[in-house]
């Protein structure tokens, strides 16, 4: 006895690949910005007074453009997230 299997309905509740992306990445670069926030305001406590060389540029400039960044990614996961809700609400009705 063959059994035909059908291919399962996606759950609509379900997170997709593209929410888990953008909150893993959201989540990535804020966390790595806000570690190199606090390396900028630690390091003159361990006596770095020259930030021009070395890893030092990008250090500074991380938080600069990883926060908004992430905060865009935050925002695009909330409209994708918001519009999965109101399709599976109207269709639901």
């Amino acid at each position: 006895m063959a059994r035909t299997s059908r291919p399962a309905e996606p759950n609509p509740l379900e997170v997709s690949r593209i929410e888990r992306s953008l909150a893993f990445m959201s989540l990535a670069i804020i966390a790595l910005s806000a570690l190199a926030l606090f390396a900028v305001l630690l390091a003159p406590a361990f006596g770095r007074q020259d930030y021009t060389q070395g890893p030092w540029p990008a250090i500074l400039v991380l938080p600069y453009v990883g926060l908004p960044t992430g905060l865009l990614l935050l925002l695009a996961l909330l409209v994708v997230n918001g519009v999965r809700r109101a399709r599976h609400a109207r269709s639901s009705s």
